[in-house]
């Protein structure tokens, strides 16, 4: 068996993968980023990149080539819609990208590769351990790889995290989205608030988002709090839902049931541990997907942005580090969204009601700038105005609500700061460190 050593190994290819070895390459360090599928592949994903995603492209001066920029979004609700519409913050831009998965990923792992970062090919079979910890994998192709890093960007089923023991199972909210492509243009992105039954709202929601080729991204996800075998029900739902759409005048046709792929989420981030030691869970993997809309792409890059620069500035604290920069970022939130997320699912009913209050037209249009800046996790930043109050008040309202609870008590206990010695120094996201190599040696 052929063993080699590198600074960091990332497990995963994917965007929160790429962009972490892209760092860390830039950045002076050894990187081997395994992944266990030849690329281009695809992803079952909505294939929207949002405003807080491409920040970090500009970040680090990387653009996507044949994206289509897009904007406002409609919520179709039970008997109505509502337009939300996307502007620019003070920290990222006022559109989205629609670019499909095989392309976007593909653009990414080309630049970590460009930057340094060494290509593996194959499915990680085991963990390669040492006294201090995970230190590493076996691949089925023979090769062992051993890092003073192990980063997981290997999606919601983490293998890293099961080996790391970072995950408590029974806390972990689970989701599952089926996607498909129809040959049909879209104007705007679409979420669908579909009611299974009358007056009883489907656990998620479905979308028709456009796509650069002219083709409609079609897709239904359900939320399922612990229990994965109850994901069943996108793909029994899913012909049911496809005639909604063409009944709505959404679609002409539904997708073919050949284009479908699915894919398990990993919601808000509660049930999982983001770091220990010094190993480190990014993306999907740490469960950074926004639980009130699924959205997972642009968390995947920051966090993976987060997770380099902390490794850079050192392995001994990088995960403390780690813990202490997404806490700063999105404990806030998620802390109160995703007990919302909890709580809302089994009550279909509360949530058709909900459902056509917000889509009734008068109310609709009052909340619309507020609902698109705190749906979308995009109040810090956000430009003074009517609909950062509105979303500020709505923040305030449900962090009250949820301020008791047991996921906010997880959340402070999971993230707390570190000391003054963990603080992550400047380092430039394009270059690295103001030095040419890490602060503290990774190797």
């Amino acid at each position: 068996m052929r063993t080699a050593r590198f600074d960091a190994v990332i497990v995963g290819a994917g965007p929160a993968g790429s962009v972490a070895a892209l760092i860390l390459a830039r950045g002076g360090a050894r990187v081997a980023l395994v992944d266990k599928t030849a690329f281009p592949r695809d992803k079952a994903c909505g294939d929207l990149v949002g405003p807080r995603g491409l920040q970090v492209l500009d970040d680090l001066d990387l653009t996507v080539p044949d994206a289509l920029p897009v904007g406002d979004m409609l919520v179709v609700g039970p008997t109505r819609q509502v337009r939300l519409p996307c502007r620019p913050g003070r920290t990222y831009p006022g559109h989205a990208l629609a670019v499909p998965r095989h392309r976007f990923d593909a653009t990414l792992r080309d630049a970590a590769v460009a930057a340094g970062a060494e290509p593996f090919v194959g499915r990680a079979r085991g963990p390669c351990y040492s006294p201090d910890g995970l230190e590493g994998c076996s691949l089925a192709t023979g090769e062992e790889l051993r890092a003073d890093v192990v980063i997981g960007a290997d999606g919601a089923l983490s293998a890293v995290s099961g080996w790391a023991d970072l995950v408590q199972a029974d806390q972990v909210l689970w989701g599952f989205a089926l996607r498909g492509y129809v040959d049909e243009p879209v104007a705007l992105p679409q979420i669908v608030l579909w009611e299974s039954s009358p007056r009883r709202a489907f656990p998620g929601y479905g979308w028709v988002f456009p796509g650069p080729d002219g083709r409609a991204n079609v897709g239904l996800g359900c939320g399922v709090l612990a229990d994965r075998s109850a994901a069943t029900l996108a793909a029994r739902s899913w012909p049911r839902f496809a005639d909604h759409l063409v009944e709505r005048g959404l679609l002409q046709r539904p997708p073919p049931v050949e284009s479908l792929l699915g894919g398990w989420l990993k919601l808000g981030l509660v049930g999982t541990r983001p770091g220990d030691g010094r190993v480190l869970l990014v993306g999907d993997a740490a469960g950074l997907v926004n639980p009130l809309q699924g959205e997972g792409i642009a968390q995947a890059m920051a966090s993976a942005q987060a997770a380099a620069l902390a490794v850079l500035a050192g392995p001994d604290q990088a995960a403390a580090r780690y813990r202490a920069q997404l806490g700063a970022r999105y404990a806030p939130y998620l802390s109160a969204t995703t007990p919302i997320h909890a709580a809302l699912l089994p009550r279909p009913r509360l949530v058709s009601t909900l459902a056509r209050a917000l889509t009734a037209p008068g109310v609709g249009r009052l909340l619309a700038g507020g609902w698109a800046l705190y749906w979308n996790d995009l109040l810090e930043g956000a430009t003074p105005g009517t609909p950062r109050t509105v979303a500020a008040l709505a923040d305030r309202a449900l962090r009250a609500a949820t301020g008791r609870g047991t996921m906010r008590r997880w959340f402070q206990n999971q993230l707390r700061a570190p000391d003054s010695r963990a603080a992550s120094p400047s380092v430039d996201p394009r270059t690295g460190p103001a030095a040419a190599h890490p602060a503290e040696p990774v190797s």
